[in-house]
């Protein structure tokens, strides 16, 4: 399976165009898997998306889901590439993400030195009262 669906959604209506010419009957999902090496998960996820565009009209009866193309022209409303972050900018991310919890962190650690600090001296100043006391 490519990346974007644009390729995906044609792939599928030029397998059930062709599955239809050698067969001379509309193809089921089955079929259409077969014929393009995808998983059924895959190919039911696009018709799906293909049938709520109105590009193809899948029946289900006995022997299956049938596929027949309804409006090829509805695949160009598809976009063309998926508009995915680079990997460049998603290191860009990554880094930043680490910049923040590496403050974090510090901070973290800023604070219990100071409390530890603030605990150190209670405990000197008991200390130094009790002896005076004695």
């Amino acid at each position: 399976m490519t990346s974007d669906i644009y390729t995906d959604a044609h792939l599928i209506v030029s397998a059930i165009r062709i599955l239809e010419h050698r067969d001379k009957s509309a193809p089921s999902t089955n079929e259409v898997c077969e014929l393009l090496g995808f998983s059924a998960e895959q190919v039911l996820r696009l018709c799906r998306k293909l049938h709520d565009l109105g590009a193809i009209e899948s029946v289900d009866g006995a022997f299956g889901t049938r596929l027949f193309i309804k409006d090829h022209l509805q695949l160009e409303n598809l976009p063309q590439t998926e508009k995915g972050p680079s990997l460049a900018q998603e290191v860009e991310r990554f880094k930043s993400n680490k910049k923040g919890l590496d403050k974090q962190v510090e901070s973290i650690h800023a604070r219990q030195a100071e409390r530890q600090k603030d605990l150190f001296n209670k405990l000197d100043h008991r200390l130094k009262k009790s002896l005076k006391e004695k």
